[in-house]
């Protein structure tokens, strides 16, 4: 896994704040953290793993302040660091060493902050240390962060096909996904692509119709399969508001390439989905900026009356879709 840009440029020891929702990548930045720093040969002595449960306040300044022993750096990973954190000493023994790090510390902190929250602690600790916070990867992006992820940490190529039928299977749970494809390739073995019959061989189980590839007949102007694969979508458990979220992401990267192009798309996605630039950009060639603007505003109507109605979702969709055909037939008397 690629380390955000903050904990990767950062030279030296330290204190390193790792915070947010997202455990998978919060866990396997810690984890690369302490590869980094640690020395193998030496690791029995300066390596320590603290749960943050099982910490004391004595313990933890006792560790901070052993020197490393035959080695550059100690390293200490403090994991669930919430739970120590509503120790006041154990707040300003974090905010002191942040502020002032031993000489050859690299001290990892792991922390998932109480929701709503308003501890200044750890709004102290992320300006001090070196900090990063890991926020859920959107449901709609997850099969896109999987290709990326098979490529950095697998060498493997996952075919975006396949990572939306895995994740139509499995959820989008990405300790669960991670440790499913680990599978896949193996099973496909080395230098060859994980595909769709390698997803079937696998045993998964494949949706009829996923929610990604519906949002590309979208966003491709495909818009007579669109509707005619919405039922399948909501017979297996889509929901209407969930699909708008979706298509509202994928028009409004639409319309970036439409107004600034290719690399306009590139420089507003997420490092992961930057290879979607070209098949987003080949949609908007399919759109000219008024459709692409009545096509919005139609989603933002409705996204009101899916909060409003009680019409059912499914029928409003279909309404917008058709809508959409409408305005891309060819007006009278227009040069064919």
């Amino acid at each position: 896994m690629s380390l955000p840009k903050p904990l990767l440029d950062a030279h030296g020891g330290g204190v390193f704040f790792l915070h947010g929702a997202d455990e998978h990548r919060k866990a396997a930045a810690a984890k690369e953290l302490v590869e980094r720093y640690a020395d193998p040969a030496t690791a029995d002595f300066n390596v320590d793993r603290i749960d943050g449960a099982d910490a004391t306040v004595e313990r933890l300044a006792s560790v901070i302040a052993t020197p490393p022993m035959l080695a550059e750096w100690r390293v200490v990973h403090l994991r669930d660091a919430e739970e120590v954190a509503s120790s006041p000493k154990a707040r300003k023994l974090l905010l002191e060493t942040a502020r002032k790090p031993p000489p050859g510390l690299a001290l990892i902190v792991q922390a998932t902050v109480p929701r709503r929250s308003r501890a200044r602690f750890y709004t102290d600790l992320a300006r001090i240390a070196t900090s990063s916070e890991f926020r859920p990867v959107p449901e709609y992006e997850v099969p896109d962060w999987l290709v990326s992820w098979a490529s950095e940490e697998l060498g493997a190529e996952l075919r975006l096909d396949a990572a939306r039928a895995l994740a139509a299977s499995v959820g989008t749970e990405l300790g669960v996904l991670t440790q499913e494809l680990r599978k896949l390739a193996e099973m496909a073995g080395v230098g060859t692509a994980v595909d769709l019959e390698v997803v079937r061989r696998g045993g998964m189980r494949l949706a009829r119709q996923d929610r990604w590839a519906w949002f590309d007949l979208v966003g491709g102007r495909e818009i007579g399969k669109a509707v005619r694969a919405l039922p399948t979508l909501i017979d297996q458990g889509e929901t209407a508001v969930g699909l708008v979220i979706g298509l509202s992401v994928q028009m409004l990267r639409v319309g970036i390439a439409v107004e600034g192009g290719k690399q306009a798309l590139e420089r507003a996605l997420p490092p992961y989905q930057r290879f979607l630039s070209g098949r987003i950009a080949g949609q908007a060639r399919r759109w000219r900026r008024e459709e692409l603007a009545a096509a919005l505003l139609g989603l933002r109507r409705l996204d009101r009356l899916l909060k409003a109605s009680s019409l059912p979702g499914d029928l409003l969709i279909e309404e917008w879709l058709l809508g959409l055909a409408a305005r891309s037939r060819p007006r009278r008397g227009a040069v064919a």
